[in-house]
């Protein structure tokens, strides 16, 4: 497993990606309310992006066939945006996305509550957002990559949720998708170890119930074998000589 170490022109162009990429997620949050329907949401996610000068990560890659995955409830990821989808008070709707910045992918995902969510609706997105915490407390030069699915593993067992298995994150860059994978549960061994200037994208999806999950006939849209609701969490760390950074969120 070749895991690349980015350059400082490439944790520089990486950066503007994330800084990009935080923006999207924080406007298209204010758009989220009842009655908008997926592929509204993904219109004005692909428009604020290319406004940017960058272009969507997602949108033909693999043949997917939008710009932002907007799944809800019971859909785990990659929702395919749909005119007839129309959100709906109470739902949760997670939304995943990624920009390419003069060629250096960033990817990231938020769970968003439509109006009044149920408690148990906000104590799984709560959960899942923390988790994804818990996991790069441990993404430090020295420690290993494992060490960071074990972390969160360790936290979301205790709420007897079922962590999703069947996909995983991943590391990004000049690829959208690179080495090495990052599973969210533990492993048995600690994997190869963190190096500065490594850049992960670190994504626990977590679902209320078990940690099956079944692909639609769409051969896209995940959802839970069970039916229970599921949330997703994602940001592009980088490793670093101390803290990790955080890519894609925005700072203050």
């Amino acid at each position: 497993m070749a895991v690349s170490i980015k350059s400082a022109r490439e944790i520089a162009l990486m950066r503007e990606s994330g800084r990009i990429l935080a923006e999207v997620h924080e406007r298209l949050g204010e758009v989220i309310q009842p009655g908008i329907s997926t592929f509204e949401i993904d219109r004005i996610g692909e428009e604020m992006i290319r406004s940017y000068g960058c272009t969507p990560s997602f949108l033909n890659y693999n043949g997917y066939p939008a710009s932002i995955c907007v799944s809800l409830n019971d859909e785990v990821v990659h929702g395919i945006p749909n005119k007839k989808r129309i959100v709906q008070e109470g739902d949760i709707v997670s939304l995943d996305a990624g920009v390419i910045y003069k060629g250096y992918h960033s990817d990231a995902a938020r769970t968003h509550g439509v109006g009044q969510i149920s408690k148990e609706a906000q104590a799984l997105m709560d959960a899942t957002k923390q988790s994804f915490y818990e996991g790069i407390k441990m993404a430090r030069a020295g420690n290993r990559l494992f060490d960071i699915s074990k972390a969160i593993d360790d936290y979301i067992s205790g709420f007897g949720y079922g962590i999703v298995r069947d996909l995983v994150g991943h590391g990004v860059g000049s690829q959208l998708h690179e080495d090495p994978q990052i599973p969210n549960f533990a492993q048995r061994r600690r994997g190869p170890k963190l190096r500065p200037g490594m850049t992960l994208a670190v994504e626990p999806m977590i679902n209320m119930g078990s940690w099956e999950v079944e692909w639609l006939d769409d051969d896209w849209t995940v959802v839970s074998a069970d039916g229970s609701w599921s949330a997703h969490y994602e940001n592009t760390i980088l490793i670093t000589e101390g803290e990790p950074e955080i890519l894609t969120l925005l700072h203050s």
